[in-house]
């Protein structure tokens, strides 16, 4: 929708509807009850009690009639028989004056002069007309002895837009037993009469009854707009809310830069296609075959899966399914890998497969399940397009095990079938990684001393300070695209004197877009804020376009797009980010030590993880100020860590399986050299799998644009650390925590 004021509407809708019969000027105790008010304001504001007089005749002249001032009220009409008719609403009042007018209204002398059950209300007004638009009709509600309505609108069963009789626009309502029965009461004793029908407080209609309506089936009319009615249909028939909802993040998002972002994510998953395509051939030769054909399902899977289920189509959304591409080929270069192995060691290709397949399943599951419980977690924390971008990666990781293992295995099985088999090596994977035996065990404490530089500078880098995004500092942010390259520093300054403060300027892909970030009046909401925020955002501006560039066309034509961020929602963002991060750390461990059954592989798990993030933070403190690019912490930053914390334990848990299969091969042997094996066994898939998800986030962060560049670097970072730390910090750890103690349990040793 380009209508903000209608989504907003539509969002905050409670739709609390309620039908109330009215008084009118009809009923003669209600005309005096008014008259009486007004003498009870007018003596309230000259400051006349039974025991004083009037001191200042200018004062009492200036308050004389108030609530007659503020009011027109209406006047019945006579009817073509005679007879006056009496309108539903009592007055009306300009929108700038319903302040004053509740404070009178509310006033303990004035609710006295009125019938207890009487609440007044005002009217809902659809006139585009500069004359009227901001007058309100105000209406006199008959509410029951406990100041409910006596039928609610939960009874209505269905609504619809629709058209009356005279052909103006109206909602078509049905209404279940009960409302029927209710709804045929009301209207029997309100016949010529009207009956004010109520949407949260507001007086959307309130028809004259013409005849008792008992079947339930009633027709709104009104001044509707088309839009208007849509939407209240539509708000009606979804039912009623406990609580109207708050605003607190608004973000807009123009047609150009999402047709950029939507073209650079289109690209970004089109070329990481080709080279994983390519690379599966290249490093598996026939085998490669397999895993495209489970890439290609299980890409058109999650496709099918999200149309299926109503996702747009997002540029994080887009950033899950090039994050899916990388994973996809992981269950496969994890089986691939172990057949290679099983078929070096001379095993019939027809045993390789099965051996494969089967040794292969307990790595696959593991590495699977740590990244689908961060993934959860980020499902669960995450909102807007974080959310989106979790959703994809859940469906990818659960569809990369099927189309991995069953799909791979069936096809595998329908070849080797016709006395036919795959060939899993090239002139280049065959030698690679062959004969690794590098002693990474001897190496620890060089690493250790690394991971204690890492672990100063990640405690540092709190100290140092982060770029917040606009999502957790709060504030309302703008992408503006020139038409030449602007001078930062002169729009800071130009700005600064607008606002009052120097808000954030950073650039965006080219030197003529940039991203302005200010927190001036982020504590005041109304759409009159919002307006005014934008205006001086095209005044301190106007010297950067061109001349007699209107505040219409900068919108349109400049303005790219927009977010706006309460504190209140950063709050919950940053405590929500946390929790999601301390959860993700708890669940991993506790998973490993559940599948390990022994303590000092969720010591190693903890410690790489740690390691993981501190870089992350380190690189993202330290370098702020030096890439081109910003780097910001905000959900996608989030989403990255999360997603870097599972794609770690995906390595980790690799080694760990083949650590823990090898402590029960090569009993008697040192645990070093269990651990140094195991890494070297496992070093070409681990390298695969990196190497896959490394070069499809590489073509993210190239090809992505402006909206996954912080989250793709970030990724970045992790996979290289990731990689680094499942070798060089959770497989020591294990050594000098275990001394020479067995690893893991003995019932280990059915596998």
């Amino acid at each position: 929708m380009n209508d903000k004021e209608r989504v907003r509407s539509y969002l905050q809708s409670t739709a609390n509807l309620q039908f109330f019969e009215v008084y009118t000027f009809e009923n003669k105790d209600f005309q005096a009850g008014i008259l009486a008010a007004d003498k009870a304001i007018e003596a309230s504001l000259n400051g006349i009690t039974d025991t004083t007089a009037k001191a200042d005749t200018t004062k009492a002249l200036a308050n004389k009639n108030p609530l007659l001032r503020t009011v027109q009220f209406t006047q019945p009409f006579q009817g073509k028989n005679g007879q006056f008719t009496f309108p539903a609403e009592i007055g009306y009042t300009l929108k700038k004056d319903t302040a004053i007018l509740n404070a009178y209204l509310a006033m303990p002398e004035v609710r006295s002069k009125f019938p207890a059950n009487l609440v007044f209300m005002y009217g809902k007004v659809e006139s585009e007309d500069p004359k009227t638009k901001d007058v309100l009709p105000l209406y006199a509600i008959k509410t029951l002895d406990n100041g409910t309505a006596e039928l609610e609108g939960d009874h209505v069963a269905n609504a619809a837009q629709d058209f009356d009789e005279r052909g103006k626009v109206a909602i078509k309502m049905n209404m279940d037993k009960i409302g029927t029965s209710i709804w045929g009461k009301m209207t029997t004793r309100n016949i010529g009469k009207p009956i004010a029908i109520v949407l949260d407080n507001i007086v959307y209609s309130a028809p004259n009854v013409n005849d008792a309506i008992t079947t339930g089936n009633s027709q709104i009319s009104g001044n509707y707009s088309l839009k208007t009615a849509q939407d209240l249909a539509q708000i009606l028939e979804s039912g009623k809310l406990p609580a109207p909802a708050k605003i607190v993040q608004e973000q807009q998002v123009g047609p150009t830069l999402g047709k950029a972002s939507i073209q650079g994510g289109a690209m970004s998953f089109g070329i990481a296609f080709l080279v994983i395509f390519a690379l599966m051939l290249l490093y598996f030769n026939t085998g490669g075959w397999v895993a495209n054909i489970a890439l290609i399902l299980n890409l058109l899977f999650t496709i099918g899966i999200l149309s299926a289920l109503g996702f747009t189509l997002t540029a994080p959304g887009i950033a899950g399914l090039v994050l899916t591409i990388g994973m996809a080929v992981d269950t496969n270069v994890i089986i691939f890998e172990r057949i290679k192995e099983e078929l070096t060691k001379g095993k019939s290709y027809q045993l390789a497969v099965t051996d494969g397949y089967k040794r292969s399943m307990s790595p696959v599951l593991d590495a699977h399940v740590t990244t689908l419980l961060t993934a959860c977690i980020l499902a669960y924390f995450g909102l807007g397009p974080v959310l989106g971008f979790a959703t994809t990666q859940i469906i990818g990781i659960l569809l990369s095990l099927f189309c991995g293992i069953l799909v791979s295995r069936l096809i595998t099985d329908i070849y080797t079938s016709k006395n036919r088999h795959f060939e899993y090596f090239t002139a280049i994977s065959r030698n690679i990684f062959k004969h690794a035996s590098f002693k990474f065990i001897e190496f620890r404490k060089y690493a250790y001393m690394l991971s204690a530089v890492v672990l100063v500078m990640g405690v540092a880098s709190f100290y140092n300070g982060f770029d917040e995004g606009v999502e957790f500092a709060g504030g309302r942010s703008y992408t503006v695209k020139f038409k030449n390259a602007v001078n930062t520093e002169e729009v800071r300054d130009a700005l600064k004197v607008v606002f009052g403060e120097a808000p954030i300027i950073k650039t965006v892909d080219t030197k003529n877009q940039i991203n302005i970030t200010t927190s001036y009046k982020i504590q005041e909401q109304g759409n009159n804020i919002d307006q005014e925020v934008e205006a001086l955002l095209y005044k301190g501006l106007a010297k950067q376009l061109p001349a007699n560039t209107s505040f219409k066309e900068f919108e349109t034509d400049y303005k790219q797009s927009s977010q706006t961020v309460l504190p209140t929602i950063s709050d919950d963002l940053k405590a929500g980010a946390t929790k999601a991060t301390i959860f993700a750390l708890i669940a991993i461990c506790l998973y490993i030590f559940i599948r390990f059954r022994d303590w000092r592989y969720s010591l190693g798990t903890i410690f790489s993880l740690l390691h993981d993030i501190f870089v992350t933070l380190i690189v993202f403190s330290f370098l702020r100020k030096v890439v081109p690019f910003p780097l910001e912490i905000d959900q996608h930053f989030i989403a990255a860590i999360l997603t870097v914390i599972g794609f770690s334990m995906n390595d980790t848990v690799i080694v760990y399986d083949r650590i823990r299969e090898d402590s029960q091969l090569m009993k008697g042997s040192d645990n070093a050299t269990i651990i140094n094996k195991a890494i070297n066994q496992t070093l070409s898939r681990t390298i695969m799998t990196s190497l896959t998800v490394f070069l499809t986030i590489l073509i993210l962060f190239i090809f992505g644009g402006e909206v996954t560049r912080g989250f793709a670097f970030a990724m970045l970072i992790g996979v290289i650390t990731g990689t680094y730390s499942s070798i060089f910090v959770a497989a020591p750890v294990l050594v000098d925590f275990a001394k020479n103690r067995p690893l893991g349990k003995a019932e280990d040793k059915k596998k």
